[in-house]
C-alpha cells in the first residue's frame, strides 16, 4: 500500500466509526428479528455480512419467519433494495475511470445510505482505499452487532426480548419522520400505507395473502401512484443533485 492509499484508508477508518457504532446498535435489533424468526447467532451474523440493508434485512427475516418462498424472498429484497441500483450509478461518477473492475465490485458491494453518504461528501473523485476503510470499521459492527442480539435474545428473558424488538421500529421512525415532516405528501403517503397495511392484515377477504406479499403488493402500487401523481420536478432533482 503507497502513501496515499494509506492516507486515503485511514481518512475512511476515522470516516466510519460513528457508522460503525449506529450499525451496531441497528444490528442488534436486526438480531431481535432473526431470533424471532428461529435464527441463530451464527446464521444472523452471516446474513448481516453478506446482506448490509436494514429494511432488507428485517423484510426477509420476516420472510424466513412465515415460512414463504424463495421467490417472495428475491421480489421482496429486489424492490426493497432497489434504490441501491440509484445509488450506484450516481457513486460511479465519483469513481475514476481508471478503477478496476474488483475495486468496483466492493465498492458496489457495500453501497448502504450511510456509506453512501459520507462518500458523496468527499470534495471531487474518491480513491477505492477509502471505501475499504469505511467498510472496516462499518461491515464488522453491522455483522457483531446481529451476532450479539440472536445471542442476548436467547439469554435474556422474553419481556426484556419483546421490548427491544420495539427498537426496529423505532429507526424506521427515524427514517419516515424527517421526511414527512418536510413534505405532506411523504406524510400522507405514510399514513395512507399504515392503513392500506392495516386493511388487508384484518380484513376477511385479504386473509389469504401471506405477509411477505401484502409488502410487496403495498410498496409496488403506492409508489407507482406516488411516482404518477405527485412527480418530483425536475428542477428539484437537479439542486438535490449538485
Amino acid at each position: 500500500m503507497n502513501q496515499d492509499n494509506k492516507t486515503w484508508y485511514l481518512r475512511g477508518l476515522r470516516d466510519g466509526m460513528p457508522i460503525m457504532l449506529g450499525y451496531a446498535a441497528v444490528g442488534f435489533t436486526l438480531g431481535i428479528a432473526a431470533r424471532n424468526a428461529g435464527l441463530t447467532a451464527f446464521q444472523a451474523g452471516l446474513a448481516s455480512l453478506l446482506n448490509n440493508a436494514s429494511a432488507g434485512e428485517k423484510a426477509g427475516f420476516t420472510v424466513i419467519e412465515h415460512n414463504e418462498g424463495y421467490l417472495a424472498m428475491a421480489i421482496m429484497m429486489l424492490i426493497i433494495n432497489a434504490r441501491y441500483l440509484l445509488m450506484s450509478c450516481s457513486l460511479s461518477q465519483k469513481i475514476s475511470p481508471k478503477t478496476g473492475l474488483i475495486p468496483r465490485l466492493i465498492i458496489g458491494f457495500e453501497v448502504t445510505d450511510e456509506i453512501f453518504g459520507v462518500q458523496m461528501n468527499v470534495p471531487g473523485m474518491i480513491n477505492p482505499w477509502y471505501t475499504y476503510g469505511v467498510i472496516t470499521m462499518a461491515l464488522p459492527g453491522w455483522s457483531l452487532g446481529t451476532y450479539f442480539g440472536v445471542v442476548m435474545g436467547n439469554v435474556l428473558p422474553a419481556n426484556v426480548v419483546s421490548a427491544l424488538s420495539v427498537g426496529l421500529y423505532g429507526m424506521f421512525l427515524a427514517i419516515i419522520i424527517p421526511p414527512a415532516r418536510k413534505s405532506r405528501v411523504i406524510a400522507a403517503l405514510v399514513l395512507i400505507s399504515m392503513a392500506l397495511s392495516c386493511v388487508l392484515a384484518y380484513l376477511p377477504l385479504f386473509a389469504g395473502i401471506s405477509a411477505g406479499m401484502r409488502v410487496i403488493i403495498l410498496t409496488v402500487i403506492i409508489a407507482a401512484a406516488a411516482a404518477y401523481f405527485f412527480p418530483v420536478a425536475q428542477e428539484e432533482g437537479d439542486s438535490d443533485a449538485a
